[in-house]
């Protein structure tokens, strides 16, 4: 079986509570990190690889996310997805082959730019063009960002997985959705729903499978824990 058809195994037919968790590797070590403690698949967050090359989220040359996410692939045996953010202004057919010479088997595309939602159908068929060119050689997971540009109204996350999912998205993620929404997401969202969890605080993944995620995601928590942690051994080095 290839890695992507198994990575697709991974959202199917998961009972409630049981999500399908995602940690989020920034760089080789970490990956090796995450596969060697169990995990099934990983998901790169593209604010996390940002901080490890050195740039703020958002502003880093695709040439060098590419090549991140190549090193992180190489460096485990599992299924890896990549956020490529809005896909760095490539034409479908371009993006699609620079994520398969990376080796990963999906990726996450977000749906606003510098702080403005796209318009749904636009971004649909560029979705669809994107799934066209990848055919099944990729799992794409559409973001939703309603959520966190202040639209609060569940419909319109709702109303965008619909569009997303008719043009060929595997899995949505409403990122920033309230825990409290997600059984209504769940409801009326076809397919699989990734949801974003913090490390140490809020519901557990079991949790907010419970409430519906079909996979949970860190986005840059676990890399901004490990910078955390070692401010505070390099804190002791010199205290």
């Amino acid at each position: 079986m290839s890695k992507v058809e198994t990575f697709r195994r991974l959202h199917r037919s998961r009972p409630l509570g049981d999500p399908l968790v995602l940690p989020g590797p920034w760089d080789a070590a970490s990956a090796r990190v995450f596969a060697e403690a169990g995990f099934p698949a990983l998901a790169t967050p593209s604010a996390g690889v940002a901080a490890s090359l050195g740039y703020e989220d958002g502003r880093t040359p695709a040439d060098e996310m590419f090549a991140a996410v190549a090193r992180i692939v190489r460096s485990v045996d599992v299924p890896v997805s990549a956020d490529v953010e809005g896909g760095y202004g490539l034409p479908p057919k371009e993006l699609v082959e620079r994520l398969l010479e990376t080796g990963a088997v999906g990726c996450n595309l977000e749906d606003s730019v510098d702080g403005v939602l796209k318009d749904p159908r636009e971004q649909a068929d560029w979705i669809a063009e994107v799934r066209s060119a990848a055919a099944d050689r990729l799992f794409v997971n559409a973001r939703i960002d309603t959520f966190a540009h202040g639209v609060t109204d569940p419909d319109r996350a709702i109303e965008r997985a619909a569009l997303y999912v008719a043009a060929g998205a595997d899995c949505v993620y409403p990122i920033g959705a309230p825990p409290d929404v997600l059984p209504l997401l769940r409801a009326g969202i076809q397919g699989p729903v990734n949801v974003g969890a913090q490390v140490g605080k809020g519901p557990s993944p079991a949790e907010l499978g419970a409430r519906g995620a079909t996979r949970v995601t860190f986005g840059p928590g676990l890399q901004r824990r490990a910078a955390q942690a070692l401010e505070e051994i390099a804190g002791g080095l010199i205290a």
